[in-house]
This record gives C-alpha cells, structure tokens and sequence, in this order.
C-alpha cells in the first residue's frame, strides 16, 4: 500500500472519528450549556488525558514505534514479539500504580490544573470526583496506544485510527441515555460523561485485540517479579525507556503549557476553559485529519529507512509529507482565520449555547489559524528526529518554545483574555515547526527536491482565492441570526465549504500542479 493510500485509510477513519467527536461536542453544548460545572468536566477530563498523551500517545509511541520497526528489521518477528512482550509488561505494572496514585492525588491534580475553579462554589468539588472516576482512562488508553504502536509498525493502520469513534459513540450515549437517567436519580447528569469515558476506553482497548491476535502478537504480560526482572534486562527494553525519558520531557512541555494555559483560563471569565476546549476541538479536526495521520504513517517508515540506511527513501518521504502539509493545511488556516464565526455558529449555536459563547469561541479559533500550519508541520518534522532516535533535539526546542508561548501570554492575555491563549500557541506552533525544519536542512538529513518556489506560489494562489470566498461569506449572512433556521444554516455552510473547496483546487490545476503526481507516492 502507498503512503497515500495509508494516509488516507488514517485521515478517513479519523474523519469518522472527529465527525463524531463534533455530534458530541454539540450535544454536549446543547443539553449542558456553558457553566462552571462544564469548566469542572473539561478539566477533569482533560487531567487524564494529559498523562495519556505524556506516557502513551507521546513519550512511549516516540520511544517504542521507532525501537520497534528496527528491531523487526534487525532481528524479524521473532525478535519484535519478545520486545512487545518486555515492553508490555513493564507498561502495564507501571500503570497501574499510576492510576492508583491519579486516584488518590486528584485533588492536588486539580488544584494544579485549574485552581480557579475554586470560585465557582462546587466546581472544584465536582472536578475532584469525576477526575477520580475518569482517571484510570489513562491505563486503557496508553495500552491502546500500544497496540496501535505495533499495529502500525506491521502496516495494519486501520483499527487504530478508527478505535477513537468507539470513545464518541460512548458519549453520545451517555448524553442521550445516561443524563436523562442520571437526573432523575437526582445526579448532577453531567456525571454522565464519566461512565462514557470509561466504557469508551475499555471498548478502544478491547477492539484491539483480535487485530493483534490474528497476526500472533497478542502480549504476553507477565504477572510476577520474575518476569519484570526478565523484561528490565532485555538491552533493547532499556533503550526504549532511556529514549523515553527525553521525549517524556519534550511531550511534557506541550502539556505544562496546557496546564498554564488552561490554569490562566480558570482565572479568567466562567465558561473561557469550555470556549477554548471548543476552539481546540475544531482545530484538531484538520490537524488529525492531516497531522496525525501522516505522522502515523510515516513514523515506522521513516524508523525502518533508517535501520536500513536508505537515506534519499528516508529524504523523499520527509519531502513529499512537508508537500501535502502545505498543500492541504494552508487553506485550513485561511478558513479558520476568515470563517470561525460560521463554523462555530452552524456546530455549536444550539440550546443553551447562546450567541456571546459563539463570539468567544471564534475569537479562540482565530488564534489556532494563525498557527495551523505549525501544529500541522510538527506532526511530520518531530518523526524525522524520532526515527533517527534522536529525542534530545525536539525536547530542547519544545523547551524554548515554551518559554516564548509564556512571555506572549504575560503580555496578551491582559488585552486578549481567553483568545491570547490560542494566539500564543499557534505563534509557539509556526516557532517550533520552523526550527525543527531548520535542524533537519542543518544536519543534511532532508534535502529538499527541487521545485519548492513554484510549489508555493500556486498553493498561495489558489488559498487567497479561497480566502476571498469564504470571507465574502461570513461577512454577507447573519449566521448567528440564522438560528431559528437551522437547516437554511447548515445547507449555507455546506455550499460555501465545498465552493471554497472547487475554487482552490481549480486555480491550483490552472496553474499547472500536477496534483495525481503527488498524491501518487
């Protein structure tokens, strides 16, 4: 299968994913509304999922993914299954005292993250309990994060990428079902939610295993000390966690600066955490779409051109992914930098979200399409050091991007408010990119192939034609008006995003891009 054609399998099912994870978000926003007591559910949830982008999606797959692909080169299956053994039992012990002590430091979590909820009478209560109910999401998720590791290292991307709608279903569940049922108990309903986390993150789990049955490399993770001491002195395990420890650090400050940001948040005005928290949802919809699923795709290709020395294969990949990264997030930008006030209208102006909550949000999204590009980019950039095993570069450069996203926000957020939180991560975003691009020329590992200018005139082109429509319409129709016409609204949104969609790739085939050339790799 062609990297295209991975990529895409990955982008589709992950459409699915984000499809689904925005009916939830709207119907989160309709029967819940904006208040305290949601700032209190997006914190605690957010509490565990940052432990699981730390020592799943992040540090571990950085570490594991590329030690993975070239220990299957080195040493063949036989070989991969005996370090997908050591390396799952050594997970799942340190997990579970993990999530023992999540459980019980919840309160001090939520202190860290969101102090101010204290000013909101039981929000930080209410953030305490479901953050100790939602946290062992993190033990399900980081061995999900396992299985899709190896899946992808064998080429099966599909189950992994489509296991995130099981999450979405489980909480549109709990919504329709379980808010109803809960406040006729006389439960707060959105507790809800936190039996929808957990289901969801067993079913993710559980969705995994046969994939990895049928092709013989269920772990076996052993329950004594015996085979923790066995798993330890396994060389390869070691390196794995060495590798780790600077892409902990590295993962960790994307995910101390949501903390700051989402502490600064909780201090400002009630209901900026959920404004952002839907800014954020809408932005990874493009980012997932293309980030995520060609930094999928290419991780364990780039880790096995390397174990095999093929440079220029090693090169070309890195080359073509910058090629879709430009050609098919920079018109995303545009459109959340010209059209948020619509997108925001159409999927969340319902119910008790009224149309103040929809200004603060699109005055949010505004700040992630300035850096779109960036956060894109990085998603392709960060494998280039990873498959090399070189952990150290990224996390340095995370730590200076950091300090700068910090300075911005002392000086923005006064002016700002919530919306100086967005814009500084999108800055830090462009910073980070661009310096990880810059280490990559210096070190001659990627060399660009020749016809970049032209490359980026046209995609230029045919984006500001796509930003003169769309800005044409956010600003022609009330979209905040059109509330009482829902359907005329959606049917709007539809017409002008596909219009949008005609017009960019027209100028880009008039202006000569052989587009079936590059998607052909």
């Amino acid at each position: 299968m062609s990297l295209f054609k991975s990529a895409s399998t990955v982008s589709l099912l992950t459409l699915a994913s984000r499809i689904t994870g925005l009916v939830r978000d709207v119907l989160m926003a309709s029967v819940f509304g904006v208040s305290a007591l949601t700032d209190a559910f997006n914190v605690a949830f957010r509490i565990p999922n940052l432990f699981r982008r730390v020592f799943g999606e992040g540090a571990f797959s950085q570490a594991f993914v590329p030690v993975l692909a070239a220990r299957k080169a080195e040493r063949g299956e036989t070989g991969a299954r005996e370090l997908i053994d050591h390396v799952a039992t050594l997970l799942t012990w340190a997990l579970v005292l993990l999530c023992i002590a999540g459980v019980v430091a919840a309160p001090i979590l939520v202190l860290a993250m969101a102090s101010g909820l204290k000013q909101t009478g039981n929000g930080f209560d209410a953030a305490v309990v479901m953050t100790r109910w939602m946290f062992p999401y993190i033990g399900f998720m980081s061995l999900v994060a396992l299985a899709g590791g190896i899946l992808n290292t064998w080429k099966r991307f599909a189950v992994p990428a489509a296991s995130p709608v099981l999450l979405n279903l489980c909480l549109i569940g709990s919504i329709v079902l379980g808010a109803p049922w809960f406040k006729s108990r006389g439960i707060e309903p959105i507790y809800a939610q936190c039996v929808g986390v957990m289901v969801g993150g067993a079913l993710q789990l559980t969705l995994q295993l046969p994939s990895l049955r049928r092709l013989g490399l269920l772990p076996n993770i052993g329950a004594s000390w015996g085979a923790l001491r066995t798993a330890w002195r396994d060389e390869t395990t070691r390196k794995v966690v060495r590798l780790m420890l600077p892409a902990l650090l590295g993962v960790s400050v994307a995910q101390i600066s949501l903390l700051i940001n989402t502490q600064i948040a909780s201090h400002l005005a009630p209901g900026s955490v959920t404004w952002v928290t839907n800014a954020d949802r809408l932005m990874e919809f493009p980012t997932a779409l293309l980030g995520v699923a060609l930094g999928v795709v290419l991780m364990p290709q780039l880790a096995g051109a390397r174990a095999a020395g093929d440079e220029v294969r090693y090169s070309s990949m890195l080359d073509w992914g910058l090629r879709l990264v430009l050609l098919l997030s920079l018109p995303c930008a545009m459109a959340l930098l010209v059209f948020s006030g619509p997108l925001v209208a159409v999927l969340f102006h319902y119910g008790l979200y009224e149309g103040s909550d929809v200004a603060r949000t699109s005055a949010a999204l505004v700040g992630y399409g300035v850096g779109l590009l960036g956060i894109v980019a990085i998603k392709v950039l960060a494998p280039g050091y990873y498959a090399r095993h070189d952990m150290r570069t990224p996390m340095r450069i995370a730590v200076g991007v950091l300090i700068f996203t910090q300075v911005l926000n002392f000086f923005l957020v006064p002016h700002l408010k919530h919306a100086a939180l967005t814009l500084s991560i999108g800055i830090g975003a462009l910073v980070n990119s661009l310096w990880l691009l810059v280490g990559l020329l210096r070190a001659g590992t990627y060399k660009p192939v020749a016809g970049w200018p032209l490359f980026i005139l046209r995609v230029l082109l045919a984006t500001a034609a796509l930003g003169g429509l769309l800005y044409w319409g956010a600003h022609h129709f009330d979209w905040v008006a059109m509330r009482a016409d829902p359907l005329r609204r959606i049917g709007l949104l539809a017409a002008l995003m596909a219009g949008a969609g005609a017009v960019y790739f027209g100028v880009l085939l008039a202006s000569g891009m052989k587009l079936r050339k590059l998607l052909r790799h």
